[in-house]
């Protein structure tokens, strides 16, 4: 059983949630990473000066390969999951990470057969053991990739911690 450790950066009003990029580490080593070229980066710029301070600026530079439209984010994600029957996703405070996940293949119901419908979440783990104090992330925090390789580093130190 693969784990896919997931990570996601988005902008949201209370009543849309718009990728800007997704990260994935699976406990097999491999990584991917992309940036959405359809996000409203417009609106965000106007809306957000969190994100424009802590999410943007941590985005890969214009015209690298790591950008593409959200069709092709979903394409990928599948052919990086495909030979998995039962991925397992896991997630920091996982809630909208999953929704943003599920909205690139549609709605929930859309997502690839062999995908579970839920997101497994580290921080409800965290809590189950008591809350122990995580670890440092060694990573930029808000960059999709890194923050995803926190959540791997999460889970394992929650599973020694849990026994």
């Amino acid at each position: 059983m693969l784990h896919y450790y997931l990570d996601t950066e988005f902008y949201e009003d209370g009543k849309t949630i718009d990728l800007i990029s997704i990260g994935i580490v699976c406990s097999d080593g491999r990584e991917y990473y992309r940036a959405s070229r359809d996000a409203d980066y417009d609106r965000i710029l106007r809306e957000s000066p969190w994100l424009v301070a802590n999410v943007l600026s941590h985005l890969p530079p214009a015209g690298s390969s790591l950008w593409a439209s959200r069709a092709t984010i979903a394409s990928e994600l599948f052919d990086f999951v495909v030979g998995d029957p039962k991925p397992h996703f896991w997630g920091y405070y996982a809630d909208y990470d999953w929704v943003v996940l599920c909205q690139l293949f549609g709605t929930m119901m859309g997502l690839p057969k062999h995908f579970p419908k839920f997101c497994m979440d580290l921080k409800q783990l965290s809590v189950s053991l008591g809350s122990p104090r995580h670890p440092k992330q060694e990573g930029t925090e808000h960059n999709a990739l890194e923050d995803a390789r926190w959540n791997r580093d999460l889970h394992a130190f929650l599973l020694r911690e849990g026994g």
